[in-house]
C-alpha cells in the first residue's frame, strides 16, 4: 500500500473533532473615557473585568474616583441644573454644623459641671438629643402639608431653629443654674429642625431627578454629608483643644459658624428648581406673565398678588352666596370670593395646578375691574372669567414650556372642598 493510501485511511478511519460554538471564550472590549476594559465569561458563568488600559493622569483618575462616589451616576447629566451648587454649600453647611454641634455639646457639659476632653463631648453628644427634642419632633410633624408647599423656605427655617438651638447650648456656661432650661429649649428647637430637615429633604432632592434616578441622587446626597459631617467632627475637636478652649473663643468661632452654616443653607436653596406650583410661585407667574401681556390694567401685577388659596370654604364665602357662586363658575373646580383686601380662591379637592391658574387670573382681572368699573359682581366676573379664556392656552403653554409641572398645586394645608 503506498504511503498517500495510507494517510488517507488514516483520515477516514479518525473522527473528525468539530468545536462547540459554546466552547470558544465569550469576550468584548468596552472604551470609556479612556479606559479600556476587557469583559469575559469564566466556564463557571460568572463574568470577569480586567482593565487593559488607562491613559488618564493621576489627578483625574481621582476627580472621577471622587465623582463616581459622591456623585449620581452619568453626572451631569443626569440631574437637573443647579446640583453642583447645591451640593457645594451642601458640604459646607454640614462642616459647620458639625463643628459647632461639638462646641455646643462640650459647653452643655461644662454648664453641667463636667469637666470633658473635646473628645468626650463627641461621644456624648448622642446622648444630650433626647428629652424636649421628642417633644420639638412630636409639634414639627404635625406640619408636613406646609413643608411640601415651600420645602425651600422649611429647609432655611429649620437651620435657622437648629442654630438657634446650638446657640443657647453654647452659652448655657454662663449661666449653669438654668442648665435644664437652656438644654431643654435647645433640644426642643433642634427637634423641630430635625423633622424639618428631613421632611424637606425628599421634594428638593426629587427636583433634581431628571432619569428616575431619585435613590441613587438620595444616596449621593447622604454620602457627601457624612464625609463633611466627619471632617467637621475633627474641626470642631481641635476647635475645642485650642482657639475654643475659653468662653470668649467659643462665642466668636460659634458666631462665625453659625452665619456660615444659615448662609451655606441659602446659597443651596437657590440652587433648588422647585417646579410645582404653590400659592407664592404661582403668584409670582401670573404676575409675571400679566406684566409683559397687561397695558389697560395698570393695577394688574398688585392684584395677582392679591390672592388667598387655602382658606376653608366656610370661612371664605357667605353661606348665602355660596350657590350663587357655584352658578357663576359651573363648569371651575374653584370658587372666587371677593373681599376688600384681597380676592379668595377655594379650590376643590381635585383640582389641579391649572385650575388654580384659572383661578388665579380670573380673581386677578376681577380684582383689577372692580376697581375701574362699577358694574354688579356677577357681570364683572363673567368678564373676567371670558378674558381669562381668551389667554389662557397661549399662557399655559408658556408655563410649561418653563419647566412647571401643572398637574398638581400644594397649597400647603390641605384644605379642599366637595360637592
Amino acid at each position: 500500500m503506498q504511503f498517500l493510501e495510507k494517510v488517507k485511511l488514516i483520515k477516514k478511519e479518525e473522527p473528525l473533532m468539530v468545536k462547540n460554538p459554546e466552547d470558544f471564550p465569550v469576550y468584548w472590549f468596552e472604551t470609556s473615557d479612556s479606559v479600556s476594559h476587557r469583559y469575559q465569561f469564566q466556564s463557571d458563568g460568572h463574568l470577569s473585568m480586567k482593565v487593559v488600559d488607562d491613559a488618564r493622569p493621576v489627578p483625574q483618575k481621582m476627580v472621577e474616583s471622587f465623582l463616581n462616589k459622591f456623585f449620581p451616576s452619568g453626572y451631569p447629566y443626569s440631574v437637573n441644573e443647579g446640583y453642583l451648587r447645591y451640593t457645594q454649600f451642601r458640604a459646607l453647611q454640614h462642616f459647620s454644623s458639625a463643628a459647632l454641634s461639638v462646641l455646643s455639646t462640650q459647653s452643655l457639659l461644662f454648664a453641667a459641671g463636667l469637666r470633658p476632653t473635646p473628645a468626650q463631648a463627641t461621644v456624648v453628644s448622642w446622648i444630650l438629643k433626647d428629652g424636649m427634642q421628642h417633644v420639638g419632633k412630636l409639634i414639627c410633624s404635625n406640619l408636613g402639608a406646609r413643608m411640601d408647599s415651600e420645602p425651600k423656605r422649611w429647609r432655611i427655617l429649620a437651620d435657622v431653629l437648629y442654630d438657634l438651638g446650638t446657640g443657647l447650648e453654647l452659652v448655657s456656661p454662663l449661666c449653669p443654674h438654668l442648665f435644664l432650661e437652656m438644654a431643654g429649649l435647645g433640644n426642643f428647637a433642634k427637634g423641630m429642625a430635625t423633622v424639618a430637615a428631613r421632611a424637606t429633604r425628599l421634594p428638593i432632592y426629587s427636583s433634581f431627578a431628571k432619569e428616575g434616578n431619585l435613590s441613587d441622587i438620595f444616596a449621593k446626597g447622604e454620602a457627601i454629608s457624612t464625609l463633611f459631617n466627619v471632617a467637621g467632627i475633627g474641626a470642631g475637636i481641635q476647635l475645642a483643644s485650642t482657639i475654643c478652649s475659653s468662653m470668649e473663643g467659643k462665642l466668636v468661632v460659634g458666631s462665625i459658624l453659625s452665619v456660615v452654616h444659615v448662609y451655606s443653607v441659602v446659597e443651596q436653596m437657590r440652587g433648588v428648581p422647585i417646579n410645582t406650583l404653590n400659592p407664592q410661585r404661582t403668584a409670582l407667574i401670573v404676575a409675571n406673565y400679566l406684566k409683559v401681556v397687561s397695558i389697560i390694567f395698570k393695577r394688574l401685577i398688585q392684584d395677582a398678588g392679591n390672592v388667598k388659596v387655602g382658606r376653608a370654604l366656610h370661612k371664605a364665602v357667605k353661606p348665602s352666596e355660596v350657590q350663587r357662586l357655584k352658578q357663576v363658575s359651573v363648569e371651575e373646580k374653584f370658587l372666587l370670593s371677593h373681599g376688600k383686601s384681597w380676592t379668595d380662591v377655594v379650590l376643590e379637592h381635585d383640582a389641579t395646578g391649572e385650575d388654580a391658574l384659572r383661578g388665579w387670573l380670573v380673581a386677578a382681572y376681577a380684582k383689577s375691574m372692580t376697581k375701574i368699573y362699577n358694574d354688579p359682581d356677577d357681570i364683572i366676573l363673567q368678564d373676567a372669567y371670558d378674558k381669562m379664556n381668551d389667554v389662557f392656552n397661549p399662557f399655559l403653554s408658556q408655563v410649561q414650556a418653563k419647566g412647571w409641572y401643572t398637574d398638581r398645586f400644594l397649597d400647603g394645608t390641605g384644605t379642599r372642598f366637595a360637592w
